[in-house]
């Protein structure tokens, strides 16, 4: 695992852009094509506008996967990852090769089933992540699964997990904020070439210690990234605040 810190959002945002668009580059002009795993929220913000930015990147070559979403929330709820990806990041770009997005509406195992099926076939070159106020990877809240193999699971989201959704304003009240969430695995993050993570603001200082300094723990689900040869997270100055040395 590496380290880059920035001095402010932006210039994460642009460092992490650059990093994931080389990765994107590389992978279409070596395989043809390049497949990669988006996250959202609102660490995600400066990244994909600087990536939807970036030159030399076909599009139409490019198969995107989605890193989680709520079980039970209408793709037209503002707290929507999906509607959150096509507004900010699909709609925004040529049309991609293939873009699977995650259903939480229905069967939400029959949906698991479906993408593991189809991420199984794509071999993932980059993904673009971020770690939660509690540490979580995806919505792989602490204690997290270290063992499941299989690359998308049911995962039941903690409370403090939820404030963080809460407290961002994607929800009205806490107890309009889902409970169960389709996630990416930990196993199948890990998969991946190459791993991007931005994590800019303070509210994330106490999880990227403990990414970076804790022994690697399902308490602390972040910090199996540091058994991760080409992961970078892209701090700022804020979020690497805590770090030792800092």
């Amino acid at each position: 695992m590496h380290i880059n810190i920035s001095s402010n959002p932006a210039e994460l945002g642009k460092a992490a852009a650059s990093a994931a668009a080389a990765f994107i580059r590389e992978a279409i002009a070596k395989n043809g094509t390049a497949n990669i795993i988006l996250a959202t929220g609102t660490s995600q913000f400066e990244t994909l506008n600087q990536l939807i930015a970036a030159p030399g990147i076909d599009w139409g070559k490019v198969v995107m996967f989605h890193l989680d979403e709520y079980i039970g929330l209408p793709v037209t709820h503002a707290a929507s990852f999906r509607k959150y990806l096509q507004e900010r990041f699909i709609e925004k770009v040529p049309a991609l090769q293939a873009a699977y997005l995650i259903n939480g509406e229905g069967d939400a195992q029959a949906e698991c089933d479906r993408l593991n099926k189809l991420i199984t076939q794509h071999p993932i070159d980059a993904a673009l992540v971020g770690i939660g106020e509690n540490g979580h990877l995806a919505f792989n809240d602490p204690p997290a699964d270290f063992e499941t193999e299989q690359p998308y699971i049911i995962v039941e989201l903690d409370e403090p997990c939820r404030k963080q959704q809460s407290g961002e304003g994607w929800f009205d009240t806490l107890e309009d904020v889902p409970r169960q969430a389709i996630s990416m695995s930990i196993k199948q993050i890990m998969k991946s070439k190459h791993i991007i993570c931005s994590v800019p603001d303070e509210r994330k200082a106490t999880a990227v210690k403990n990414t970076v300094e804790q022994k690697v723990s399902n308490l602390y689900p972040a910090s199996m990234l540091q058994l991760h040869s080409e992961c970078t997270l892209f701090l700022d100055k804020d979020s690497a605040a805590h770090l030792s040395g800092e």
